[in-house]
């Protein structure tokens, strides 16, 4: 029996393409799965994990015979490949990203494909701190939200096929406009990660010694961690909105600041318990 995506072609061995290789390989959902990467390195590392089939430096090479095509690069690189896509993909061919931002990536594909288009845009809601093809899990997308594009010039039968490819290594699958999607991560992602490297870099100027941090602080700059590159493209590629979620953050935190100074208790506390009040709204008691 035919496997069911064909031959899948991911261009990125990182985390995400080399966890996603692994996951479609390990559930017999790919006939073959080709890597396309800038490094040879990683490309034989991913190889040798059993992530892909087969590696090209090539962007033509990699994509021939495609069935999906998954972009694992970047986000500031995969808008910019789009066109490079465009011309080396099988007409046939469903085409997808795993970009944390959507706005630039699925303006781009629907100015070079007229309707009904092939590209689907796609945000796996998984990762680590930790990058690599050597870091890949074939689990990465068990129990993770993948939202979606949702937009009426898709291919329904690239839609379908999309939501088929992550909800077959585990994923939720929520559809979701583009724009709105980047609203909405600026406030639950991006900005959260700009104010854990904030809290990082107050504590680190006081000369703590680190005996003495307790978990809220752990917990609260774990995030911090993460690649500076990527999150530079991330904040770049969503600047509007992560510039508007921090506005409505200053605007927060100069309240508290004014409340304090003035000692007034009562409006401290209504912070504090707005804040946890929208914590349970939005994930649970």
């Amino acid at each position: 029996m035919d496997a069911e995506f064909g031959q899948v072609s991911i261009v990125g061995a990182g985390l995400l393409g080399a966890s996603l290789g692994l996951a479609l390989k390990q559930r017999g959902l790919a006939r073959r799965v080709h890597g396309v990467g800038r490094r040879q390195v990683s490309l034989d590392a991913a190889i040798t994990s059993g992530a892909i089939d087969a590696g090209f430096l090539e962007l033509a090479d990699g994509l021939a015979g495609a069935d999906l095509i998954v972009l694992a690069a970047p986000v500031n690189q995969a808008a910019a490949m789009l066109e490079a896509v465009q011309a080396a993909a099988p007409l046939h061919a469903v085409i997808t990203d795993v970009g944390s931002t959507k706005a630039d990536i699925c303006r781009r594909a629907a100015e070079l494909w007229s309707a009904p288009r092939p590209f689907v845009g796609s945000h796996p809601m998984a990762g680590s701190e930790k990058f690599g093809p050597e870091h890949a899990r074939a689990d990465l997308y068990d129990g993770a939200v993948c939202l979606v594009e949702a937009d009426t010039s898709i291919d329904p039968r690239a839609a379908d096929t999309v939501r088929r490819l992550w909800q077959a290594v585990g994923a939720l699958v929520v559809a979701i406009d583009a724009a709105q999607h980047d609203a909405l991560l600026a406030r639950t992602s991006h900005v959260p990660h700009v104010l854990s490297a904030v809290l990082a870099r107050l504590a680190d100027g006081e000369d703590i010694v680190p005996d003495l941090i307790g978990n809220g602080f752990r917990d609260t700059t774990r995030i911090a961690a993460g690649r500076p590159e990527l999150w530079t493209e991330i904040c770049l590629s969503n600047r509007d909105a992560v510039l508007a979620a921090l506005g409505d953050a200053r605007k927060d935190i100069e309240a508290f600041a004014a409340a304090l100074e003035s000692e007034d208790e009562s409006a401290i506390a209504a912070f504090f318990d707005d804040g946890r009040a929208a914590r349970q709204r939005l994930c649970g008691p």
